[in-house]
């Protein structure tokens, strides 16, 4: 059971990661685009700017999820780092349920936010409801908490090889020394 819980959350910690990545791809190539159109073409196009904006918040929201169970987030453990072991671990538990609280948080008003905007339309694109636009805050929170309740049941995922950055290089240099 352990592991194949791990293994879905390999699953969407991959999706995560390839999301926020396309995300970034297309919005590097929109904003380009918007600007030839602009400065060398001389017409403006509506629709560049809310599309990278909208991108840029997939990116944000799902790679801070990702970045979460990657270990990777934003921590202050001066203080903490300080404490003796068995208050680091009440400490541990209680920025998990403080992170947890969080993303209940957007969750909730995530859910209410996008529900309330489905009927209004962005201006410059007018067959996308607002609420779509507002969709990575619940989708990241939820996600984010997920990697919450991973990390209390099962620990810190971070040394996974599916999450570690020089997995690959490490694997390599091994092969090639055994060969």
């Amino acid at each position: 059971m352990r592991e194949k819980t791990l293994q879905l959350m390999d699953a969407l910690y991959l999706t995560c990661i390839w999301v926020a990545g396309i995300s970034i791809f297309f919005m590097s190539i929109i904003i380009p685009v918007g600007v030839f159109a602009r400065y060398v073409l001389g017409f403006g196009a509506q629709w560049p700017e809310p599309i990278a904006i909208m991108l840029m918040v997939v990116f944000t929201f799902l790679g801070a999820a990702a970045s979460y169970r990657a270990g990777a987030h934003i921590a202050v453990a001066m203080l903490t780092d300080r404490l003796p072991p068995s208050v680091q671990k009440q400490m541990l538990l209680l920025v998990d349920l403080a992170m947890a609280a969080v993303c209940l948080f957007g969750l909730v008003y995530g859910s209410k936010l996008c529900l309330g905007t489905m009927g209004q339309n962005l201006a410059e694109l007018p067959w996308l409801p607002v609420g779509f636009t507002y969709l990575p805050l619940p989708l990241g929170a939820l996600l984010t908490l997920f990697f919450v309740v991973e990390r209390m049941a099962f620990g810190s995922q971070h040394a996974r090889a599916v999450v570690r950055f020089d997995h690959g290089l490490e694997e390599s240099e091994a092969v090639a020394a055994g060969a």
